[in-house]
């Protein structure tokens, strides 16, 4: 049986406990530090009431600690892990090695996709030195994770929707060259997404003032069961600085399209508990995205950029067929709405917006000249009535029981049954003492006791069964059965909580790399050796190595030079790479050498921020960028 995860992201415990509530397997939040966004870190309480609250649908809760860590960082690291181990946390997402190195509690470590996971032999690295769950570079194709799965036994993890970083993750140091602030220790600035100018060897300008780094969003929503076959069990949405409404809305469209998936296969299983009814129509393009791109899922493709705007474009709604100044007429078949927001790209290029003061039908009315034209793509980056709906959805995640109300000598038991297919089935009860009346009007009275006892109003729990044994019938007074039902939440809910923190997985920290030997197998019968040798013997800067215990940890493992990462001592330096992307602007703007036939010299992006060379290695089909 393939366990099937959702993995959404947390900014904070409420949006946590949202994306529980929206179907969420597992969610993954930042802790109190060295989370790569450091303006969302939690604290170790708020991480607590989420595992609590998670650990009710037997739902995960993953901590990121994905940073790269200095010297005198790693012991307040350390201690983050134990504090999350404590409170009831399933993994750490982490990205420097030197967390191999230390005294850890047996809390599994999930290889960030920040570790550069892109490749077969860096995989089975990772497997072999104790990884629980890697996270696979987006770039990746179908294909090539097919190979992978087929030569590991790792748990695999894949980000399946959300904002998409074009450089190779933890490799790009364009925020870190440009104003001292490292993607790799969380504080990007996001130079990708800002305007830049193309030019040749010569300077003319090929390109003006366009976003050419920025990409669309992922969504990879149609291909959910080609990745499932190819060996992803792990579905990850990307976005630990989105809010509530957008983390409900992605994760409620991912839990119906996996649903529809599992419910079909029998070889499938959902991995928590629960299922959700959503009050709101499930639309992705109705929260944040620039467009969506499935990205070189299956190789590449035109159009996987937003050279126009790096905000969002909404859902598109229609097409202008007459308007004047302040007022659009439009070809749509969407219910548009008084407050709605509208946007589309105008003849120069530019994104401008405007705010529907007042609809009648299928005109827009604006209190500001709009500046559309007959013909222009209208985009609903806002849809105020929608809006209303995610914000007041909690979710109804219910947890099916059965139920089960009997007599005994001195009263009555009330006992409730959970079996959810992936455990064995357990029971809880509970009793009250009190006069047995025998019930002048049978039916009635058995009407009434299964009436109330089937009521469980806004609990987590769905009763879907109710057995009643007894001798005869009885009146049970509504306050006797409402007493019991308030008994049987609160030990249903201390029960759930205590069986997922008992079963959590625990990583085996006898088995570090430095502890293993050269020939042993992974994946008990599997039938591949890997050596515990890192894949190189030498490192540059790109081995981004921050502290002694992460250099002390490749040396362990064959890598005989280890320079120090850029983030060690920030300078500068003309002539790095600051980025390697499998975006090429050549291919998207029609230069690609491969159509044209002509060399791919080198090009140069330049704004006020810095000036690049881009580079083309048309044999591996990617570009690098170097800071001149």
């Amino acid at each position: 049986m393939k366990i099937i995860e959702l993995l959404s992201p947390a900014k904070d415990l409420e949006v946590g406990m949202a994306a529980i509530n929206h179907g969420a397997d597992a969610v993954y939040i930042g802790g109190p530090d060295f989370g790569a966004r450091e303006k969302v870190s939690n604290s170790i309480e708020d991480i607590e009431k989420l595992c609590r609250h998670a650990a009710l649908y037997d739902a995960k809760v993953y901590v990121t600690l994905n940073t790269l860590l200095r010297d005198n960082e790693l012991e307040r690291a350390r201690k983050i892990v134990y504090d999350c181990w404590n409170v009831g946390v399933n993994a750490m997402i982490v990205q420097d090695m030197s967390l191999l190195m230390m005294d850890l509690p047996p809390i599994p470590l999930h290889a960030s996709t920040q570790c550069n996971n892109l490749n077969l032999e860096k995989v089975q690295f990772l497997e072999k030195v104790g990884f629980s769950q890697v996270v696979l570079g987006r770039e990746l194709s179908l294909e090539q994770i097919k190979e992978i799965r087929a030569n590991t036994s790792v748990p695999l993890e894949f980000f399946v929707h959300g904002s998409l970083c074009v450089c190779q993750s933890g490799q790009c140091y364009l925020s870190h060259y440009l104003g001292n602030r490292s993607a790799n220790r969380g504080a990007c600035a996001q130079p990708c997404r800002l305007p830049w100018n193309l030019l040749d060897e010569n300077g003319k300008t090929l390109i003006e003032n366009r976003h050419l780094l920025s990409l669309k969003d992922l969504n990879n929503s149609a291909h959910l069961e080609q990745l499932i076959d190819a060996g992803i069990t792990s579905f990850k949405i990307e976005g630990r600085l989105k809010e509530a409404d957008y983390v409900k809305n992605v994760t409620a469209f991912y839990r119906k399209k996996l649903d529809e998936i599992i419910s079909r296969r029998t070889d499938l299983q959902q991995a928590s508990n629960g299922r959700c009814s959503f009050g709101f129509e499930v639309n992705p393009e109705k929260s944040f995205s620039r467009g969506f791109t499935d990205y070189f899922i299956e190789g590449r493709k035109k159009g996987i950029d937003s050279p126009f705007t790096p905000k969002s474009m909404g859902e598109y709604v229609g097409e202008v067929t007459w308007c004047n100044s302040v007022r659009m007429e439009l070809r749509t078949d969407k219910v548009l709405h008084n407050g709605d927001g509208f946007c589309f790209i105008d003849e120069n290029g530019e994104l401008k917006g405007l705010r529907a003061d007042v609809v009648n039908g299928k005109t827009i009315s604006s209190n500001r000249p709009h500046g559309a034209t007959r013909g222009t793509k209208i985009y609903r980056n806002f849809d105020i009535e929608w809006q209303k709906l995610v914000d007041a959805s909690n979710g109804n995640r219910k947890i099916d029981i059965q139920l089960s109300l009997e007599e005994n000598e001195k009263g009555y038991e009330f006992i409730a049954s959970i079996n959810d297919g992936r455990d064995a089935p357990w029971r809880v009860s509970t009793n009250a003492e009190c006069e047995k009346i025998i019930a002048n009007n049978p039916e009635k009275a058995t009407e009434n006791i299964r009436k109330k006892a089937l009521q469980w109003g806004d609990t987590i729990f769905n009763p879907v069964d109710l057995k009643l044994d007894f001798a005869q019938p009885y009146l049970i007074p509504a306050s006797v059965i409402g007493e019991m039902k308030r008994n049987l939440v609160e030990k249903l809910m201390n029960q759930l909580v205590e069986n997922h923190k008992n079963n959590r997985s625990r990583r085996d920290v006898a088995c570090n790399v430095s502890n293993l030997d050269n020939e042993q197998m992974v994946g008990g019968d599997a039938p591949w050796h890997v050596s515990t040798n890192y894949p190189e013997t030498e490192l540059s800067y790109l081995g981004n190595v921050t502290n002694a215990l992460a250099a002390e940890f490749y040396r362990q493992h064959g890598v005989n030079e280890i320079e120090d990462g850029l983030e060690k001592s920030y300078s500068k330096q003309s002539g790095i790479k600051v980025m390697t992307t499998k975006h090429c602007i050549r291919y998207a703007n029609g230069m690609c050498s491969k159509e044209t036939g002509k060399k791919a010299t080198p090009l140069i992006l330049s704004n006020e921020k810095g000036t690049f060379r881009l580079e083309f290695d048309c044999r591996n089909c990617q570009m690098n960028i170097f800071a001149v």
